[in-house]
């Protein structure tokens, strides 16, 4: 199932921890013909999500800006390096259920892969990596072949929607971004996690 909190995400049964500022890159290609992103895997020694595919990403370190924080996080988990931060296009924002112990307040942003990139994982915080349709990667995901977690479930579901690399940048350019803070809910011993707007959701 989809719906259940993240590998290593553990429920906090005390006070509401404060959410560490993060960035994450969808990086993109394809151009004008396809759309294809991005996933890394996280060494499955990892405490936190270890063994998920995810999109580059990481805790912004001190007073740095979100759009640096994605550049670097990219550059030292998939060895590509973006010319400019404004290549970054906002895309989505979400914050982990208060109901978790480790919370992130991760901006999401948009980038198309620059020419002649190679992606490589660095062998230590990331261990493997491929390019997938997002719509490929949510059947690997549904054959048991690669674990994702939810945010990237959703935001696959989202970029499913969208034929061209090209088409997606042009419509996320200049939108307004909603904090997305899904909630997680325990029904007997089962914990699940409802997104703003679904039943049972209690912002």
């Amino acid at each position: 199932m989809d719906d259940r909190p993240a590998p290593g995400e553990e429920l906090n049964p005390g006070r509401v921890t404060e959410p560490r500022q993060a960035a994450t890159v969808i990086l993109l290609r394809g151009g004008s013909e396809r759309l294809e992103v991005l996933l890394v895997q996280r060494n499955p020694a990892a405490r936190f999500m270890g063994g998920a595919w995810v999109f580059p990403g990481g805790a912004v370190d001190g007073e740095e800006d979100h759009r640096l924080a994605g550049i670097r996080e990219l550059r030292e988990e998939a060895g590509v390096e973006l010319p400019d931060p404004e290549a970054l296009v906002r895309f989505s924002r979400w914050i982990t259920p208060p109901q978790v112990k480790i919370r992130f307040d991760t901006h999401f942003f948009l980038a198309a892969v620059p020419d002649g990139a190679e992606p490589r994982p660095d062998g230590g915080e990331t261990v493997a990596l491929a390019w997938y349709e997002p719509r490929a990667a949510l059947g690997a995901y549904e054959r048991d072949e690669i674990m994702l977690v939810f945010p990237t479930i959703k935001t696959l579901e989202q970029l499913s929607g969208f034929a061209t690399a090209d088409e997606l940048l042009t419509w996320a350019d200049g939108r307004e971004v909603e904090t997305i803070e899904p909630h997680v809910v325990l029904e007997g011993e089962v914990a699940r996690v409802i997104l703003p707007g679904e039943p049972g959701y209690r912002g």
